[in-house]
């Protein structure tokens, strides 16, 4: 893919049908290309989920897990050197979008301020998601937001 290096799908992983677990991950590498190219393979890994093994993908489904993956992603770009990992994972009735970055700082929202321009991913992403969890790894952070896959009462957000 021109211009987003180093971006490998390590196939899906459907070996165990009776669990649905359906997982891509790609190493993103080179300029902001790639944060397009990640929405991209974003929603065919969703396509192919519903045309090949039969999930249930609203649209609403597909377009929030691309502003996630935007958004994690912009972020992993912008403030961690080096490449970022991305891994999205279909467990039951939700999608992980997972990414991963070498800067172990976890990140957290700010404080809603109207004046601010710019630095709303994290607020958007927990916004839209039903889960996001932010873990240190031995090099690094990942951090991993959670979409219902379908529309109405299975989609809704569900506060812990």
């Amino acid at each position: 893919m021109a211009g987003c290096d180093g971006i490998n799908p390590q196939g899906e992983d459907d070996t165990a049908p009776d669990t649905q677990v359906l997982q891509i991950g790609v190493a993103l590498e080179g300029d902001g290309t790639c944060i397009a190219q990640a929405r991209h393979l974003a929603a065919g890994f969703l396509t192919r989920a519903q045309s090949a093994h039969g999930v249930t993908v609203s649209q609403r489904a597909v377009d929030l897990t691309q502003l996630v993956v935007s958004e994690l992603v912009t972020n992993a770009r912008k403030y961690a050197p080096g490449p970022v990992l991305m891994e999205l994972r279909i467990m039951g009735e939700m999608v992980e979008v997972v990414v991963w970055d070498s800067d172990p700082v976890l990140p957290v929202a700010r404080a809603s301020d109207p004046d601010r321009i710019g630095q709303h991913g994290l607020e958007i992403v927990m916004a839209v998601a039903q889960g996001v969890e932010a873990r240190r790894e031995p090099v690094g952070k990942r951090i991993t937001a959670r979409i219902a896959l379908a529309s109405g009462p299975a989609g809704t957000r569900h506060n812990p």
